[in-house]
């Protein structure tokens, strides 16, 4: 072999390429806070890369809407399996492997008040306020 195809075959692994892992949570609607294994990732939509595949905690929070705690399965794709890997991450270009996930957040169900709550709740305040009024007084 001639010395320049030893250096192009040099030169081509040492600028290969490498692998990159993102995930995207979307939710509808979207602002909900991200947590993947109890990290915050931040609020939806949401792009992140990860290291490993498998098992995701994933838990969305959103004021006036249900918490959602889930679990998402990662899997390896075909080209991340050994010894394909390898090849993977020599190709002269970055192979991205892309995940979305996507959830739908139930409006909050707040227990509805009656009106004898309603009523308890403005006696005790009231009562409350004749016994600052009361204890507020000067002495004489």
């Amino acid at each position: 072999m001639k010395p320049g195809l030893y250096l192009l075959v040099a030169a081509l692994l040492c600028v290969g390429g490498c692998l990159e892992r993102e995930i995207t949570v979307t939710s509808e609607p979207a602002g909900a806070l991200v947590l993947l294994n109890g990290v915050e990732v931040g609020r939806t939509p949401v792009t992140t890369s990860f290291l490993w595949y498998g098992d995701y905690d994933v838990m969305l929070r959103l004021e006036d809407y249900q918490t959602i705690k889930t679990n998402a399965k990662i899997c390896p794709r075909y080209y991340t399996v050994p010894p394909v890997d390898l090849f993977a991450e020599l190709l002269p270009f970055t192979v991205r492997d892309s995940r979305y996930l996507h959830y739908a957040l139930e409006p909050q169900e707040w227990p509805r008040e009656d009106r004898a709550q309603k009523q308890a709740e403005a006696e005790l305040i009231q009562r409350a306020e004749q016994f600052r009024e009361r204890n507020l007084q000067p002495l004489k």
